[in-house]
């Protein structure tokens, strides 16, 4: 059990950060990323429209505004966090990784204080910010660590 992958993307589809997680993590371009997050936005946007199920408390009253929240695969699991301003979290990991969404909602929680609370960082834009990798790190770290539950 490990995470793989953390990638962001914003709500336009563009790719805003990625990076690996851990040392099993296949190592994938940075142009096979831009493809990834594009394609991840796509797909969740058709999941969205395309899903018989209308959730309460939708932003969307014509249909379900969710997409994509998990998908298990024999060596995977994707899981997706979309704020509510349309930016998309998504973790990877190995399967039977424990927490995936409190990790994803701790994640937000550390875009929110490191990210989007830094003077020179602009929405939309490459998220460059040390103390968030660091952050992000740190959680992973601790997360991988203690196997505890996280608050």
């Amino acid at each position: 059990m490990g995470f793989l992958h953390l990638f962001i993307v914003n709500k336009s589809g563009g790719l805003i950060h990625h990076r690996p997680l851990g040392a099993r993590a296949p190592r994938i371009g940075t142009n096979e990323w831009l493809r990834i997050g594009s394609t991840f936005h796509s797909l969740h946007a058709i999941a969205a429209e395309a899903s018989p199920v209308r959730l309460l408390g939708n932003k969307n009253s014509d249909g379900a505004d969710d997409g994509i929240e998990q998908i298990e695969a024999g060596g995977l699991v994707l899981s997706c966090l979309q704020t509510r301003t349309g930016v998309k979290f998504v973790i990877t990991a190995e399967p039977g990784t424990p927490d995936l969404d409190m990790v994803l909602k701790e994640i937000y929680v550390l875009y929110a204080d490191c990210a989007l609370k830094d003077p020179f960082y602009e929405l939309e834009m490459p998220i460059r910010c040390e103390l968030f990798t660091q952050a992000v790190d740190a959680l992973i770290e601790r997360v991988e660590k203690t196997g505890a539950r996280l608050r």
